[in-house]
Formats: structure tokens, sequence, C-alpha cells
């Protein structure tokens, strides 16, 4: 069975989406935010002391749009995944790590000034040069979104999730009222889908039930 280290509302709820949508069978183990800090026999299973770890066998991934690509490829290919012969193969490998490389990592250093750091070491410029960045990037969607309902090969896509991971992140961040028109439908759209709502559901289900309680940051609320 798989299993997945998951913190609330973190990266890892990328391949806890994933899991729901293929409706695989799966152990999700809910750590404290940070787990380096909180949960260091967490070192023990990721050295790295980070979110997610997906363990499926001898398979291990710490990389979120990695797990995400490696389950829709094992397990549900041409749905979630796009293979090599398909057209848009190409297309769907740049959104995929789109969503993370450039969507994602701008917006971890708005959490991080604005919310995460201690008063005296909070750089608002940061965070507001950052947001910036992130929505500049994110407007380079509207026009494919404008046209088509999901990203790539006309259809939903582990694709969908990783961006999708980074509108959900920009609406913890209230960022999400300057998304552009057909952004703004698209993340509707991600947001009805059961597998997505099953996630959200399910991760503080699981949170409360193994005693973990979100933290006091905009990222790890509901």
């Amino acid at each position: 069975m798989v299993t997945l280290f998951h913190c609330l509302s973190a990266r890892s709820f990328r391949p806890l989406w994933a899991l729901e949508e293929l409706v695989l069978p799966y152990e999700l183990r809910v750590l404290p935010f940070p787990p380096r800090v909180h949960d260091k026999g967490f070192f023990a299973h990721n050295p790295l002391g980070t979110v997610p770890l997906l363990v499926d066998g001898a398979t291990r991934i710490s990389e979120s749009a990695a797990a995400c690509q490696y389950l829709a490829a094992r397990y549900d290919p041409s749905g979630l995944d796009v293979g090599a012969a398909e057209p848009e193969f190409g297309a769907y490998l740049n959104y995929l790590h789109f969503g993370e490389a450039t969507l994602t990592f701008p917006q971890t250093l708005v959490l991080r000034y604005r919310h995460f750091e201690p008063a005296e070491r909070r750089q608002p410029q940061v965070a507001e040069d950052y947001a910036k960045w992130f929505l500049a990037r994110l407007r380079s969607l509207e026009p494919r979104l404008a046209e088509h309902e999901w990203l790539v090969a006309e259809r939903f896509s582990a694709a969908d999730i990783s961006v999708g991971y980074a509108l959900l992140l920009a609406r913890h961040l209230a960022l999400d009222a300057q998304f552009t028109p057909a952004v703004a439908a698209y993340w509707a759209r991600l947001q009805q889908r059961p597998a997505y709502q099953r996630a959200q559901a399910l991760q503080f289900e699981a949170a409360a039930a193994q005693g973990v309680a979100p933290v006091a940051a905009p990222d790890l609320r509901p």
C-alpha cells in the first residue's frame, strides 16, 4: 500500500489529491509542521525532514510534482498521465513543473517573510515583490485557460493538480482576488472536483485522529 507523509495544506496536498483522484488505497500519516522541528523521528524516513514523502514499495519520492507524475504514470496512463506518445506530452511536463518551480516558489517567500518569520525578521517588501512575481507569471495561463477547460490534452491531468495547489496556496495568502477571469474560473472548476473536496476533508480528519493540530499560519488552515 502507498504511504503518504503529509502536513496540513503543504505541498504534500498535491499527491494527496492525486491519490484521491486515482481512488487508490493508501495510508495517510499527518505530521506537525514543520516536521524537521516537531517530529525528529521523521528524519529516519526522509533525511530532508520535509513533506511530501511518498512511499510505494521500494520507491520513495520527496518532490510533490514528481510524486504526482509517478502516481499518474504508474496507476493512470492516458488518464491523469499524459504519455510520451501524445502530442501535448511536452506541454504536460512543462505545466506539471511550472506549478511548483514557477508558481509555488515565490509564494513560499511571501509565506516566510509575511507570516512565519518572527516579527523583527519579517520583510514586507520582499513579500510584496514575490507576490507580484507570482501574479505576473500566473497571468501567462490566462490565454490558455480562456480557450481550454484544463491545461493539456483536453482532460484533467496531474498538471492541473500541480498548478491547482499553487492556486490553493494563493487563496490562503489572499492573492486569489487578483486572479484574471479565466484563471479564476479554472480555480472554481478545480474546487468542484470531488477528489479535491475529499482530500481537503480527509487531511483534517486524519490530523484530528492522529493528534496533529494546524499551526497558526494561513497555508495550514482550511
